[in-house]
């Protein structure tokens, strides 16, 4: 049986991937031609990218280990080895946003297009020509899907990736963030920093948070028996505001060595923000951000 599953969307614009675990939405905009290439040209690649990962898989799994050889395995470890210094962090903390990275590459070499786009569950790699921006949808619940806001990215900006991390959403989390977005350079850079900002939005050994061994969900997580939250129940204004303070900290510092451009960081109905889309420095208030999707 064929694992690989191919299809347009019902718009007729939009590929729909999947593979495994893995599951992209793309599109592309430009001359019917080029857009064709560059879909032929993500099929092709994507064909062989979850076996090529799942060839590497225990040394993905360990924290600063050797240099993987597989080109989406070496974004994966570059994006983390960075951060390694901050926080416990393997380069699986990396994998959706080096896949869509990865993909988006060869869509760029195949054939000259004007915008696109790799949709990896949330974690985006864009592609701008000059010009060109996306409107992006933000929520702040991926369990809960409401979109609230919108953010502009444009060519003329650094932003090219966008990742959303937190206990809500697919992936396993160590702190309590309902959502955590962070654009960055990179869409493997933003995956990598989402996961150790939601992380650090946490309150230590607080009993309305449930939390269990990782490896007690997933035999061969990463994380192994690290404690990762399940639940979160009721907090107060200032325990929701001391988790929150706790995770901009950590942001603040990514976003000074110029790890980040913006981050949004999402908590019992409150947000914090830092960082601005158009790339400097200054602390100020971006669109509220949340996991994102495209049109």
């Amino acid at each position: 049986m064929t694992r690989l599953q191919a299809r347009m969307l019902p718009d007729g614009r939009r590929l729909h991937l999947s593979d495994g675990p893995i599951d992209l939405i793309i599109g592309a905009d430009g001359e019917a031609e080029s857009v064709g290439l560059a879909y032929a040209a993500a099929h092709a690649r994507f064909a062989t990218v979850l076996d090529e990962l799942c060839a590497e898989l225990p040394l993905l799994r360990q924290p600063a280990g050797p240099e993987p050889s597989g080109p989406v395995a070496r974004r994966m470890w570059r994006a983390t080895l960075a951060l390694a210094p901050h926080a416990f962090i393997t380069p699986m903390a990396a994998v959706a946003g080096s896949v869509a990275e990865e993909v988006l590459a060869a869509m760029c070499g195949a054939a000259p297009i004007t915008r696109a786009f790799v949709n990896n569950g949330g974690d985006i790699a864009l592609h701008l020509a000059a010009g060109q921006s996306f409107e992006v949808g933000l929520v702040d619940r991926p369990d809960r899907p409401s979109l609230f806001s919108t953010a502009r990215i444009a060519a003329a900006g650094p932003v090219r990736g966008i990742a959303t991390s937190g206990w809500r959403g697919r992936s396993f989390s160590l702190g309590i963030a309902d959502a955590v977005t962070v654009l960055a350079a990179r869409p493997s850079e933003a995956d990598a920093a989402a996961t150790l900002v939601a992380n650090a939005v946490d309150l230590t050994a607080h009993p309305a948070v449930t939390r269990v061994p990782a490896v007690a969900l997933q035999p061969d997580s990463d994380l192994g028996s690290r404690l990762v939250t399940r639940a979160v129940g009721p907090l107060t204004r200032d325990e929701i505001a001391a988790a929150l303070a706790a995770g901009v900290a950590f942001a603040g510092t990514l976003l000074a060595e110029g790890r980040i451009i913006a981050a949004a960081l999402h908590l019992a109905g409150e947000t914090r923000t830092l960082g601005r889309i158009d790339g400097s420095s200054e602390s100020e208030e971006v669109p509220r951000l949340g996991r994102g999707d495209l049109p």
